[in-house]
């Protein structure tokens, strides 16, 4: 148990970003974190020999998707001042006030743009990792990757999000 610990414990701070990225709530994150962990000692013995981070965060998502599921019925949604929780000691109203754009941009992006920006942007997993941790191709990371971009660009550019035209 004690050589799990050790593997575990020096990942605890990418997955605490990850999940206060995905939920905004500083007790809900913790909660996500613990229930992640829990599952990994749990499933210890159904690791493969493999990226022990990447298997980590696609627990994590897997728990944090499931969770969206079930409160999907009960719209259950953080409040803006979510945006207190942020630490950030000395940062002027400018700066404070671009964090509340990037959240908000972040927030107007669908679920699979938002998770691949959040893995491959914040915690600085390479595209091979991300597609491990969601299961997808590739080619799928690196084109949600770069709609993401363009379209929390156009967000950021003009206050709201990229309007998806039809073409035929």
């Amino acid at each position: 148990m004690d050589e799990i610990a050790t593997l575990l414990e020096p990942q605890i701070p990418g997955l605490r970003r990850y999940a206060w990225a995905l939920l905004r709530d500083g007790e809900a994150a913790d909660d996500l974190v613990q229930d992640t962990l829990e599952r990994a000692i749990s499933r210890w013995h159904q690791r493969r020999d493999g990226d022990l981070r990447a298997w980590l965060f696609a627990i994590q998502r897997n728990l944090f998707i499931n969770a969206l599921r079930r409160r999907k019925a009960h719209g259950t949604r953080v409040g803006e001042d979510a945006l207190n929780d942020v630490q950030a000691p000395d940062m002027s109203p400018e700066g404070h006030a671009g964090l509340h754009d990037v959240l908000r941009g972040l927030d107007a992006l669908p679920e699979e743009q938002r998770s691949i920006l959040l893995l491959v942007g914040v915690e600085d997993l390479s595209y091979e990792q991300a597609a491990q941790v969601l299961d997808i191709p590739l080619g799928t990371v690196m084109s949600r990757l770069s709609r993401a971009r363009a379209r929390l660009r156009e967000y950021m550019e003009n206050g709201r999000s990229a309007v998806l035209r039809r073409v035929k």
